[in-house]
């Protein structure tokens, strides 16, 4: 399940990002926010543990930026 509500989140910022790109970026930023919270908590955990548990917390914030940047990438190659 929440592999689907970050491939949700990354649809929508992809989304967000074409059509309004300036605006985009708070959405962006809030979702990073939230996943680098679940980031650093987990992070906390001792030893490789701490490690492990991140890890699914820093791919999620990397792919939601992707999508977003990529999004906004699009839109900029528009012959408008």
């Amino acid at each position: 399940m929440p592999i689907a509500g970050i491939i949700v989140v990354c649809v929508v910022l992809l989304v967000l990002g074409f059509l309004l790109p300036r605006t985009s970026v708070w959405p962006q930023r809030g979702v990073d926010r939230t996943l680098g919270i679940g980031q650093g908590t987990a992070a906390r955990a001792p030893g490789p543990l701490g490690r492990l548990l991140k890890r699914p917390f820093s791919a999620s914030r990397r792919a939601t930026n992707r999508s977003a940047a990529s999004g906004r990438r699009a839109r900029g190659k528009l012959p408008l």
